[in-house]
């Protein structure tokens, strides 16, 4: 029976265990004690069994690479340990152990089965684990184990307070992270993923993601924090795009740093530390920086495209805007007068004014042109505007687009879609128009098409807003609407009746067009004192602002980044400060972005909404101060040169052109009322406060996709952080009207 008993145990089947002693005559040879003796050994049996047989199950065919070390483990190692328990059994036996034999060789049962009593909550524990492992229970929607499951379940069989339970689960743990490592090794140090077993590896790759690699969240274990995982993502994407044909020439002794790194890896011991794992990927990250990234990308790259993005996204370079501007309103203008010329009968609003594509991408190049000759009288050549010539195109929007966060089918980016949908861009041309710019490789490393999107979106506000104020400032040009024009004759015909008769003429008709357009001058100086704050406020406090604290982060002489590098360099080597990292660069310049599009009032629809009501209002009312301009000049040749025109009636005209432009004035009035009564609402919003708060906190900053979350290694040298510029109420204060807004429902002019 002994015998019988330890066969079974291990792991042959005996109908002596399996019996249900159904049999009176044979219960009646087995006592009640004896049978529960029984019943447990049969228990430990069939775990056995069953766990020697899910596991090599598991261990030939299961997917996953660590679900597969860990079942091997627990044959080669636990159950093998329970096989030696039971041939030391039998060997005490043989020996008669004085713990197992007693008198008259007699071996009591209880003897037996209690030398296994350590190893039934073990077993059953470990044959929960195997069915976690096997994981699919025949559905269909249910994946098999992943490993950062497995892992995440070892690590909590870490704490149920069980000494043999916690054994076990570190010894499967260390195999387990141990397997998960080699996996993570593979990618940041040789930009691939794992060939055998990599099918729950958190990288995974997508065509509709920016680098062609993305981080799936539910395949990470919890000790690995959102900034680690971006900054291996960032290590194997960096290390893959130098290991690409493009860059065949960052050779072997690029990766010379390999063997130290694996090193590095190799040292950590399990269970894994989120912190010290964090610091040896940040270290990794470090030395990758100060060596392939160097020669691919270099800082010198990265500050010329941000110069770029500065001076012409960001308005920094104010005859670039004003060059777009005025090229654009020429070929509006010159699309409007080519459907005047056509037959009535041939004439089609939508297919005549309409802009292309290829003229949009004309505009830029007369753009280009201009700006060009403007620097023909420098003997220097400016490497900006040669830059800017060969990536930045200017296109139209699909329809599909017209929200930038729509855009692009990409990596969610909090900013982005914070951005209000507010159409600023469709005010340059009659379509949709955005300014671009190509990202070549290796910049993509540092600059998405998200962040682009982001300073799209900013360059048609900021634009929209130059755009309105450029050309109230332009009517100021048409000089017979601001004098007399044209002027009295001159001595000798003056100062004859005629002359004297054509001079009265001339000044009454002048008197009575001053007093028309005087209600119009002051709205439109209204109007334009009420840009130049807003413009001013938005450019010189907010984007200057900004700019110039990120740009001296960004060269070390930062006193925040000054003084927190400091602190660090006993841990970081100087050529692997923040400034000098890709990843961290590209991080703080999304928090930027972030901090930018806040105070520049982008994700407030209450403040964007009647802005962009009032820039269609002033746009009438520019179109109209045209209008009657060519209606007085064609009133002036009929009256003056005797040239008429039979196809109009001058006076109605005028009549109706009128009564439209005092409409219009009133709608600015109104407008600019709206605007500036929602930047007051704005000021005593507490959530709006609270937002702006955030520039300086980390909380808000926080993007886990795109590890904003500043782990400890961004703490540990200098992180960056936006600085405090702006404030509407100084903005509001600038922007004291008096009393006009009283008069904004009368009619001041001379109807």
């Amino acid at each position: 029976m002994l015998h019988e008993i330890l066969l079974s145990l291990s792991g042959h089947p005996s109908p002596l265990l399996r019996n249900d002693h159904s049999d009176p005559a044979a219960s009646a040879l087995i006592s009640p004690p004896e049978r529960q003796l029984l019943t447990t050994a049969a228990h430990l049996s069939e775990l056995h069994c069953n766990l020697r047989e899910q596991s090599k199950r598991i261990s030939s065919a299961h997917p996953s690479a660590v679900c597969r070390a860990v079942s091997t483990t627990i044959v080669a190692d636990h159950l093998a340990s329970f096989q030696r328990k039971i041939i030391e059994v039998e060997d005490g036996i043989l020996r008669k152990d004085a713990a197992l034999v007693g008198a008259y060789n007699i071996v009591p049962l209880t003897a037996v089965i209690g030398q296994f009593s350590d190893w039934t909550r073990r077993l059953e524990w470990l044959w929960e684990l195997v069915k976690f492992m096997a994981a699919d229970k025949g559905k269909e929607d249910r994946l098999p184990c992943q490993a950062a499951r497995l892992i995440d379940r070892l690590r909590d069989a870490l704490q149920t307070g069980y000494a043999d339970i916690a054994e076990t689960a570190q010894s499967l743990l260390q195999v387990a992270e141990t397997s998960w490592l080699k996996q993570v090794s593979t990618w940041v140090l040789y930009g691939r993923k794992p060939s055998v077993g990599g099918y729950d590896f958190f990288i995974r790759e997508d065509d509709e993601e920016e680098h062609g690699y993305k981080i799936d969240n539910d395949l990470l274990p919890r000790f690995v924090t959102p900034s680690t995982a971006a900054s291996m993502l960032f290590i194997g994407i960096s290390i893959n795009r130098a290991r690409s044909k493009a860059y065949s020439d960052f050779g072997a002794a690029d990766l010379s740093h390999v063997s130290t790194q694996h090193q590095e890896l190799a040292r950590l011991s399990s269970p894994l530390n989120s912190v010290i794992f964090s610091r040896t990927i940040t270290s990794i990250r470090y030395t990758l920086s100060r060596t392939t990234l160097q020669k691919l990308l270099p800082l010198v790259k990265v500050q010329e495209t941000l110069k770029v993005l500065r001076e012409f996204f960001l308005m920094g370079r104010g005859e670039f805007a004003i060059a777009l501007v005025q090229q654009a309103d020429e070929k509006m203008r010159s699309r409007w007068r080519r459907a005047d010329n056509l037959a009535y009968e041939n004439r089609n609003a939508l297919s005549t004014v309409v802009v292309k594509e290829g003229e949009v991408s004309a505009v830029l190049a007369r753009t280009w042109a201009f700006l060009g000759s403007m620097q023909s009288e420098h003997a220097d050549e400016d490497e900006s505007l040669e830059l800017a010539r060969d990536i930045l195109r200017l296109h139209v929007t699909k329809s599909t687009e017209t929200t930038p966060a729509q855009g692009h089918r990409l990596t969610s980016n909090k900013t982005l879609e914070s951005i209000v949908p507010t159409p600023f861009f469709n005010l340059l041309f009659s379509v949709p128009v955005t300014l671009t710019m190509q990202i070549q490789s290796p910049l993509d490393l540092f600059l998405t098409h998200s962040d682009l999107q982001i300073y799209t979106a900013i360059n048609s506000y900021l634009l929209s807003l130059r755009r309105a104020h450029l050309r109230l400032t332009d009517l100021w040009k048409i000089t017979s609407l601001r004098r007399q024009h044209p002027p009295p004759p001159r001595a000798p015909y003056g100062n004859t009746k005629h002359g004297i008769l054509k001079t009265r003429l001339l000044r009454e008709r002048s008197s009575l067009r001053s007093s028309i357009m005087r209600s119009t001058w002051s709205t439109s100086s209204a109007a334009i004192f009420f840009f130049g704050e807003t413009e001013a406020y938005l450019q010189v406090e907010v984007v200057e602002g900004l700019w110039s604290h990120f740009q001296s982060w960004l060269n070390g002489s930062c006193e925040s980044s000054r003084h927190t590098a400091a602190a660090a360099e006993d841990e970081v080597p100087s050529a692997a400060r923040p400034n000098h990292d890709p990843q961290t660069l590209s991080i703080a310049h999304r928090q930027y972005l972030s901090a930018l599009t806040r105070r520049l009032l982008l994700t407030q629809e209450a403040f964007t909404a009647p802005l962009h009501d009032l820039l269609l209002q002033i746009d009438q009312l520019i179109a109209l101060v045209h209008r009657l301009h060519g209606v007085w000049v064609a009133a002036d040749l009929e009256a003056d040169e005797g040239v008429v025109d039979a196809f109009s009636n001058l006076d109605a005209e005028e009549r109706d052109v009128r009564a439209q432009l005092r409409g219009v004035e009133r709608r600015v009035k109104f407008g600019i009322e709206d605007v500036i009564s929602a930047l007051r609402r704005l000021s005593l919003d507490p959530e709006f406060a609270a937002e702006m708060e955030g520039d300086e906190g980390s909380s808000t900053e926080g993007e886990s996709g795109d590890g904003l979350d500043g782990g400890e290694d961004s703490e540990a040298v200098g992180r960056y952080r936006p600085h405090r510029v702006g404030g509407i109420d100084r903005l509001l204060m600038k922007l004291d009207f008096g009393d006009w807004f009283g008069s904004a429902g009368e009619d001041n002019g001379t109807g």
